[in-house]
């Protein structure tokens, strides 16, 4: 069957296919459409009829979510539909999504900040600790997953020394798309101390680690307050914890020591050099805890980043074997990706996506009843 598309916006990237024959992979290289050689804005590709379902559902990106096809509003296009039987579609995209925008303000988190000063009493230290909860949590009854996310300074305040992950904008898209369902909690670092509060033990950055206090402070203290504020799934199924560089680092490691009270991890370029025979103290695997890794690099963070990470892969995997562990273990790897806020951007929403709302559904389905009833 031959697919023609008409793109009223050209730019370099390729146009990728997907829908209901690839399980809705939106960059899947054996799905690429090829530019037709003498009409500029005509793309074109033939799939073998045993590859398709009779009833075919599909959509075009740009090669994610982030960049899937919209209308000339910004809104998200219904998924197509075709029978296999009348051999070729013609189909057309006035705009493509970039970068997860155009945002609609209606589906921004609501942003709460918790305390200017929140008291760590394992640290003697004061903290700023945020909120963002679903656009629509004062108007439901739900109870929702929550993920602690560290560096709360570059999560999505505007003017961010180092720029901003701008999670507010990525889950009012999640949530356009039925997927924003989660309460993100952000902790400030400690500017001066973040280097000795994210590291376990003494290593070649300080000798005064506070990492372990740090944790206990998010674990015992941070959580049983949010989850007695917040409509919280409070059972570690539905709690995650994440982070990036060496915020990914003390995740890990909460993770590990903590292994009954989160199930998963988002871990973002990790820091991974400061413990490079991965050699992390995985106190309390005593019972057979089922936790989801998310792992992200870019190439371009530096020669041993990726090489890292699946050293790292490796060592979860035979964790598995050797001590009876259950890991899940998703990793991303961006050819382009560079050690900032902007390449984390990118990776946030499917990290998330895939962390709590794991489905082969399109995601591109707005859940407009679920937002009705609700």
């Amino acid at each position: 069957m031959k697919f023609y598309l008409r793109s009223a916006e050209i730019d370099e990237r390729p146009i990728y296919i997907t829908g209901n024959f690839n399980d809705w992979n939106p960059r899947d290289n054996n799905f690429v459409l090829e530019k037709d050689s003498k009409i500029e804005d005509l793309y074109f590709i033939e799939i073998k009829d045993e590859k398709l379902p009779d009833l075919i559902e599909f959509k075009f990106t740009k090669g994610g979510w982030e960049s899937v096809e919209i209308d000339r509003y910004g809104n998200v296009t219904p998924n197509r539909k075709i029978e296999k039987s009348k051999k070729n579609s013609k189909n057309s995209v006035e705009k493509w999504r970039l970068n997860w925008g155009p945002f609609k303000k209606e589906f921004f988190p609501i942003v709460e900040l918790i305390s200017e000063k929140f008291f760590m009493p394992q640290l003697n230290k004061s903290r700023k600790v945020w909120a963002l909860l679903p656009f629509d949590y004062h108007k439901t009854n739900k109870e929702y997953p929550v993920l602690y996310l560290q560096d709360a300074q570059n999560l999505f305040n505007e003017g961010s020394e180092f720029g901003n992950w701008e999670i507010d904008k990525k889950l009012s898209i999640l949530s356009e798309y039925g997927r924003g369902d989660i309460i993100i909690i952000a902790i400030e670092n400690g500017k001066d101390d973040r280097i000795k509060e994210y590291i376990l033990d003494k290593s070649s950055l300080t000798d005064n680690a506070e990492g372990k206090k740090y944790i206990r402070f998010v674990t015992d203290t941070l959580k049983p307050y949010v989850d007695s504020v917040y409509r919280t799934k409070q059972e570690r199924e539905f709690t995650g914890i994440g982070g990036s560089s060496l915020g990914a680092l003390i995740s890990i490691y909460g993770g590990f020591l903590y292994p009954e009270v989160y199930s998963k991890l988002l871990i973002f370029s990790p820091s991974l050099w400061l413990n490079p025979e991965n050699n992390f103290q995985l106190l309390n695997f005593s019972n057979h805890y089922k936790t989801k890794v998310y792992l992200y690099g870019g190439e371009k963070e530096g020669s041993k980043m990726v090489e890292r990470i699946h050293l790292f892969e490796d060592a979860l995997m035979n964790w598995e074997k050797t001590q009876s562990l259950d890991f899940e273990t998703k990793v991303s790897i961006n050819s382009e990706g560079e050690h900032n806020e902007f390449y984390w951007s990118q990776e946030f929403p499917r990290a998330i996506e895939w962390l709590f709302f794991d489905s082969k559904e399109d995601p591109t389905k707005i859940a407009k009843k679920e937002i009705t009833e609700s």
